[in-house]
C-alpha cells in the first residue's frame, strides 16, 4: 500500500512547545475518529501532543491495496509513522506490532469509532500528570544500546 497523497501544515511561526511534544499517529478514515485495522488503514492523521497544546501536522492516505497478506504493504505506513511515538489503530495485527516495537513506535488499540479529540484529551493529561508509559520508553530509545550489556552483566535478586 503505497502513499497517494501527504498533507503537512505548515507553519511559519516558531513552535516553543515542539521539543517537549510527542508525535502520535491515528488510523483513522474520517480524521475524527479511529476507525482503521492499522494494516489496512486508508490514512494516518499525525498529530503533535503535548502538555498544554496539540496540533495537527500530517495526514497521510494510502493507496488502495488487496488484503492477501502480504506484509510489503506495510512499509509505507511504517515509514509514515517516522518520528511518531505510537500508533492508535483499531487492530494491529502481531507481525506489525513486532515491526512496530523493533521501530520505537507503541501500538496502542482503540475501541472501534474512539474519538481522536478524546483520546487526545487524555493523552495530554496524563502528559500533564508525569507522561504516559510508551512516551517514556521513546524517551528512551534513542540511549545507547550497549546499555543492556552493562544490565546483563549487574547481579540481580528476586
Amino acid at each position: 500500500m503505497s502513499v497517494s497523497c501527504r498533507f503537512k501544515v505548515v507553519s511559519d511561526r516558531p513552535d516553543a512547545h515542539a521539543a517537549s511534544a510527542v508525535r502520535v499517529a491515528f488510523a483513522s478514515s474520517d480524521m475524527v475518529h479511529v476507525d482503521q485495522h492499522f494494516g489496512s488503514a486508508q490514512s494516518l492523521a499525525v498529530y503533535e501532543i503535548g502538555p498544554t497544546f496539540d496540533r495537527l501536522i500530517e495526514v497521510v492516505r494510502f493507496a488502495a491495496s488487496d488484503q492477501d497478506g502480504n506484509e510489503d504493504k506495510l512499509v509505507s505506513k511504517f515509514e509514515a509513522l517516522d518520528g511518531c511515538a505510537a500508533v492508535y489503530a483499531q487492530a494491529v495485527g502481531s507481525s506489525a506490532i513486532r515491526q512496530l516495537v523493533r521501530l520505537g513506535v507503541q501500538p496502542v488499540k482503540t475501541p472501534h469509532g474512539a474519538a481522536i479529540g478524546a483520546l487526545i484529551a487524555t493523552l495530554r493529561a496524563d502528559i500533564q500528570a508525569g507522561t504516559p508509559p510508551w512516551a517514556r520508553a521513546a524517551g528512551r530509545a534513542d540511549k545507547d544500546p550497549s546499555r543492556f550489556a552493562a544490565m546483563a552483566e549487574e547481579t540481580w535478586d528476586e
